[in-house]
């Protein structure tokens, strides 16, 4: 007689930190090994391991049992990662385990996240999500807490230069004899940010900005301009906003901070310089950059050159038949210096996403007679409901007040594989459709064109896929519903004389027209700084291949070039939001600070290219 043995549920016969501890143990024991089939078993079916930097010296996503295996089989014996632990009692709801993690491999130490589920058929642990993050390099660690330098030096000392005097021995020489190992093309918060990592990674950098001052990026926008993410949001690296800094920061005041920060944190930052044109060496491994720094040209050899323009390309300007006839005046939003100009005169703004929506509303309470012209449907979430039900979790003074750090919510939001993360936020925006119901009836009764991204899943990935689409409702919304804020739906047959004319024969009469029609990918301005060759080389920036609009397949897993190598070799992107420049910023001054010190890094899964822009 054969008996059939029951799996065991673990779930039931051990706490959530043992069955931690347990897995934790045999996945290590599995590494030690060199086990790779043994360690590919321990991971769901469908399941997800995000890599940023440890064992695969990118930004990678590896999905399912094969691609463990895969990633594993290149890059396992280089890594040898030991030492898994928790670092915090693991939690569990709705049948998921989920665990902070500390570890080191061969040259870094790193922080990470588990999710645990039970196998249906085994009724065993396995790993439904993992996360691995590169937080610092073995030897080479940040000199900061416990560890910070002195400052004064006590007792006798023979070197008689002060700090002051050293620092502008350096500003002299740094860029002229003395040649920085890593160039940042772009000064706003992304370049300051990089710029201040690798100032305290000891990465010789320069930091280079067309603007007067740091912040004169946000300065010289529309005046009405603030942030639009909350505060708990939008931290820089080392230094974060005082806590009676506003939820909500005006561009002037958010200039200041940035140029204070620059200069608190010691970036080497050359203002009033534009980077003319660049070339690769491919013997000598290094970029020969021609800058002119206010008036002076100087030749600049750095081996690694990142831009860091933004996350947005050169602006999109349309090309409507007759714009070269219209007699008022037109401009994109990037140059709309607000609505004081127009005061008495009639204004068309073509697009209905954040700056359309932020230039109309500042037209209109200015007495300006404005008019929206919505091409394609918005997403809109008020902003008060995106705080409070999208981010309260980990980015709010409720999060903060119940233990939440800064860097615990990056990792947090990093630990979703992208893969999946829809389906992580289309009840949050289902919640917000509900909740303001009444709000998005009003909107659609004014003919406002409506939408939640291509599967409801709202804002984030509409942000993550494309970049655009949508608006964070600070006021202009309730304008538009009211009918404060003219609204007319349609495209643009041709620009006329006086105005704008739509495809249905309608004209919009005009004494300005704004093109608040976006922005390309970021390539575009490697185009203008190398070539069209090295442009098509790279690929399109942004995005993550899901398929849906604006964001062509195939699947890519990570932001396009983003942080991470790209096709051509000593050259990255940096961009992105606060958010994003903070976090990033990190992984990407780790990657180039391994390659400054000498230390090899086999990149796994370099990313192929489907797209040029």
């Amino acid at each position: 007689m054969t008996q059939t043995i029951e799996p065991v549920d673990i779930a039931r016969t051990h706490t959530p930190q043992e069955r931690v501890d347990a897995w934790l143990s045999e996945f290590e024991q599995a590494l030690v090994a060199r086990d790779i089939p043994r360690v590919a078993g321990m991971f769901a079916v469908s399941s997800f391991w995000r890599d940023l930097v440890t064992f695969t010296w990118n930004l990678k996503t590896v999905e399912g049992r094969d691609g463990v295996s895969d990633m594993l089989s290149e890059r396992l014996d280089d890594t040898d990662p030991t030492g898994f632990h928790t670092t915090e009692p693991p939690d569990e709801a709705d049948g998921v385990v989920s665990a902070w993690i500390e570890f080191e491999t061969a040259t870094s130490r790193g922080k990470g996240h588990l999710r645990l589920t039970v196998d249906a058929d085994t009724g065993q642990d396995v790993a439904w999500t993992l996360l691995t993050t590169m937080q610092e390099l073995k030897g080479y660690e940040e000199r900061q807490g416990s560890s910070r330098i002195k400052g004064a030096v006590h007792g006798s000392n023979a070197d008689t230069q002060n700090w002051a005097e050293k620092k502008e021995i350096e500003e002299k020489e740094l860029g002229y004899s003395v040649q920085p190992y890593a160039l940042v093309v772009g000064g706003g918060q992304g370049g300051i940010a990089l710029g201040a990592r690798f100032r305290q990674l000891g990465v010789p950098a320069i930091v280079v900005d067309r603007a007067e001052r740091p912040g004169d990026q946000w300065r010289g926008r529309y005046k009405s301009l603030c942030l639009h993410d909350p505060v708990w949001y939008d931290h820089l690296p080392y230094l974060p906003f005082p806590p009676n800094w506003p939820v909500f920061a005006p561009k002037d005041k958010i200039g200041d901070w940035l140029e204070m920060y620059t200069k608190v944190m010691e970036v080497p930052y050359w203002t009033k310089t534009t980077a003319k044109s660049a070339t690769y060496d491919e013997v000598a491994k290094e970029w020969t950059v021609v800058v002119d720094r206010d008036g002076e040209e100087v030749i600049l050899r750095p081996k690694q050159l990142v831009m860091a323009t933004g996350m947005s390309g050169k602006k999109n300007v349309p090309n409507f038949p007759g714009m070269d006839e219209f007699e008022g005046e037109q401009h994109h939003s990037s140059e709309h210096p607000g609505p004081d100009a127009y005061v008495g005169k009639r204004v068309v703004v073509v697009g209905s996403n954040n700056s359309a929506h932020d230039i109309c509303k500042a037209l209109y309470e200015t007495g300006v007679d404005v008019t929206m012209l919505q091409r394609s449907s918005t997403h809109i979430v008020k902003s008060d409901s995106l705080c409070d039900i999208a981010l309260g979790d980990l980015y709010s003074e409720r999060a903060v007040e119940s233990g939440m750090t800064t860097g615990k919510a990056d990792l947090t939001f990093a630990s979703l594989p992208y893969r999946i993360m829809h389906e992580f936020q289309i009840p949050v925006y289902q919640q917000i459709a509900e909740q303001d119901k009444d709000f998005y009836d009003r909107l659609e009764k004014a003919g406002f064109q409506l939408d939640f991204g291509d599967d409801g899943s709202g804002l984030f990935m509409k942000y993550l896929r494309r970049g655009s689409g949508y608006y964070i409702d600070v006021g202009a919304s309730e304008l538009v519903a009211d009918g404060k804020i003219k609204l007319v739906a349609g495209q643009v047959d041709r620009i006329s004389k006086t105005g704008v004319v739509l495809d249905d024969g309608t004209e919009l009469p005009a004494d300005l027209i704004v093109y608040a029609t976006g922005y390309g990918s970021m390539n575009g301005w490697v185009a203008d700084l190398i070539d069209q060759e090295t442009a098509d080389k790279v690929g399109k920036c942004w995005g993550l291949g899901s398929n849906t609009t604006k964001d062509p397949g195939p699947w890519e897993g990570e932001q396009r070039n983003m942080w991470k190598p790209t096709q051509q070799e000593n050259f990255w992107f940096h961009g992105g939001n606060l958010h994003q420049s903070r976090h990033y910023s990190l992984y990407l001054a780790l990657q180039i600070k391994a390659r400054y010190e000498g230390i090899d890094t086999p990149v796994y899964g370099l990313q192929e290219v489907h797209h040029l822009r």
